[in-house]
């Protein structure tokens, strides 16, 4: 917030006015449905806009407004900015940057085009995607592949600052977006496959300075973790809470990617993320609970310092990276009103808590074909309390390795990756776009050097056996029962991010390239569009001279469609998704194309 600052005993005859902080500039957008500032929509992550003209019973309408070509194929996550009147748009590597002006039909007023090296583009796990901008103080924040993270003048696209926040050659790289929050502006870091000890980092806003650095594993110091006052479930983690739970000095290599997306609570000054998988692949060669991989983390923004984790998959073992993003709404729970953490984990299970206290309120499974675990233990008395209970059938570590551990639902990409969901505070309901898909792994043993891959198994992944054929579901989910409302049926794993409105709609993309529009409340069709390609980007909206638009980004890839993205044809490529996802080619091809829609002007 605003701080002035008064020395003691000073008299003083006139205000003093300081800059705002980059917060003020967010929260001020975020709280402007004719804009959209962050990824997210806003710090809760809810993805949901009070803007209300297209609605359901006139969504049916809808039409192509105008189109811009961004000149870059591959996949195309994440969602253009929307900053009064200009619109920023990013592309997947090389990742470049254009401002638009809405004023004048989307002319390109600057942009920015990095030179990277482009030897990161094999470094890369899933896709040379990147999951978009952010905006502060006038400023564009971009985090490049190869971990440059730059700030921009938004009016100009000159550059401010830049700073390297890790080496592509030790496998260090980065896909995703920036939370900038007061002063600073945090990022995170991609390279598990590669065995990075990865970290979550905050920089000065005004100089790109480091602030704080957070590792996911290893001393407690350098994990910006109290072994007193940091808990989980309650109960504090305790001295070398990490590396206790690794052999040796495995926690060196140890993975624990932070790639994902970042939310932030104001009132209790809280940020959360997910780290992601263990390295290697192969449970075997990394005995132990491999803490804090696959953890929801709580930190304090002003310091990095860990207020609580929850470890949802330890000694991971089947590669369920807990990075999706943290929905944060306030609803009522046992007759009060709770601050509450809704997050859709890769492991198939839909986790609800109380995000000042880290207590665990609700983990349900929210695909039924999920069968790896029974349950997640909720008996507060048991000694596996808050522990997924393993089913030994479809544990990689109990069969061993070399050993293809063959139905395992759901696949390394999870039930849900990183495409985000969206909250209606009206239905109080979470629209999930989930993945519908199974997997036989098979891990061996693997050697760690530096720069190269370190993963360690051979995946191949299929439909669901038993169901509806498809590859993915679009549901509603209550998530404070832990039950699915209503399913959708897709053909193929929806990866593309939703969108929920005022207008009683929730909007989300189909890898065929599908807009679609469906009825919040039942989830009945109202409306779909064929974009020129695949959509793994997330649908956003925004008002201009009085008109709401919606608005995505089409460009088949990602990893469900890295085949086509890369050009792959062995069906265990792609770390597993090229089989899986073979017919594909039958429905989209490469494009990189922003597409917006509004309705018809009367």
């Amino acid at each position: 917030m605003r701080k002035v600052a008064i020395a003691a005993g000073l008299m003083v005859s006139a205000a003093v006015v300081l800059p705002a902080f980059a917060n003020d500039s967010v929260t001020e957008i975020t709280k402007d449905p004719k804009q959209w500032g962050i990824q997210t929509g806003d710090y809760a992550n809810q993805r949901y806009s009070k803007l209300d003209e297209i609605n359901a019973s006139n969504v049916k309408k809808l039409q192509v407004a105008w189109t811009f070509s961004t000149g870059v194929l591959r996949g195309h996550e994440g969602a253009p900015l929307v900053i009064g009147n200009m619109m920023y748009v990013h592309t997947p590597f090389p990742n470049n940057v254009f401002a638009l002006n809405l004023d004048e039909g989307g002319k390109i007023v600057w942009k920015y085009e990095p030179k990277q090296d482009p030897s990161v583009i094999p470094v890369m796990c899933c896709d040379t995607v990147n999951r978009g901008l952010a905006y502060a103080d006038n400023t564009i924040f971009l985090h490049q592949a190869d971990t440059t993270v730059v700030a921009l003048d938004a009016k100009t696209g000159q550059k401010k600052w830049s700073v390297v926040n890790g080496d592509p050659k030790k496998g260090e790289t980065n896909t995703a977006t920036v939370l900038p929050v007061k002063d600073k502006v945090i990022v995170g870091i991609s390279g598990a496959e590669f065995g990075v000890r990865s970290h979550i980092t905050a920089y000065n806003i005004a100089d790109g300075k480091l602030a704080w650095r957070g590792y996911s594993v290893g001393p407690d110091e350098e994990m910006l973790i109290d072994p007193e006052k940091t808990t989980e479930l309650g109960k504090p983690v305790g001295k070398d809470s990490s590396l206790k739970t690794w052999q040796g000095d495995q926690w060196k290599i140890g993975g624990g990617s932070t790639w994902g997306w970042y939310s932030y609570d104001p009132k209790l000054n809280l940020m959360y993320y997910g780290t992601g998988n263990p390295s290697t692949w192969n449970p075997k060669q990394r005995p132990g609970d491999n803490k804090w991989s696959m953890t929801i983390f709580a930190r304090d923004v002003d310091t990095g310092k860990a207020k609580w984790v929850y470890q949802m998959t330890p000694h991971d073992e089947w590669d369920f990276d807990g990075i999706n993003e943290m929905i944060l709404t306030e609803q009522t729970v046992d007759g009060k009103k709770q601050p509450l953490l809704t997050h859709f984990d890769r492991n198939g299970f839909g986790y609800t808590l109380n995000r000042e206290t880290g207590a665990l309120l609700v983990a349900e499974k929210y695909d039924p074909v999920v069968n790896w675990a029974t349950k997640v233990d909720m008996d507060k008395d048991s000694k596996t309390y808050g522990r997924p209970l393993v089913v030994a059938k479809y544990s990689t570590e109990q069969n061993g390795e070399d050993v293809n551990s063959q139905g395992i639902c759901p696949a390394a990409l999870g039930t849900k990756d990183q495409q985000p969901a969206a909250y209606s505070p009206e239905t109080e309901l979470f629209y999930v776009p989930t993945n519908h898909v199974c997997m036989d792994y098979e891990p061996f043993r693997v050697s760690y050097t530096a720069g190269q891959p370190y993963v360690g198994a051979t995946l191949s992944m299929y439909p669901a056996p038993n169901s509806h054929g498809g590859m993915g579901n679009f549901i509603a989910w209550d998530g404070k029962k832990g039950k699915i409302v209503w399913s959708n049926k897709e053909q193929f794993s929806v990866w593309s991010g939703a969108l929920a409105t005022a207008g009683g709609i929730v909007f989300y993309g189909t890898l065929e390239g599908y807009l679609k529009a469906v009825d919040a409340k039942s989830g009945k069709e109202l409306y779909k569009f064929k974009t020129p390609s695949g959509i793994i980007g997330n649908v956003m909206t925004y008002e201009h001279k009085g008109k709401q638009y919606v608005a995505v980004l089409s460009g088949v890839g990602g990893w469900a469609g890295i085949g086509l993205a890369a050009g792959l044809t062995n069906s265990t490529d792609g770390l597993g998704a090229v089989g899986g996802y073979a017919a594909l080619s039958q429905y989209t091809a490469l494009g990189g194309q922003l597409t917006v829609f509004t309705l018809p002007t009367n």
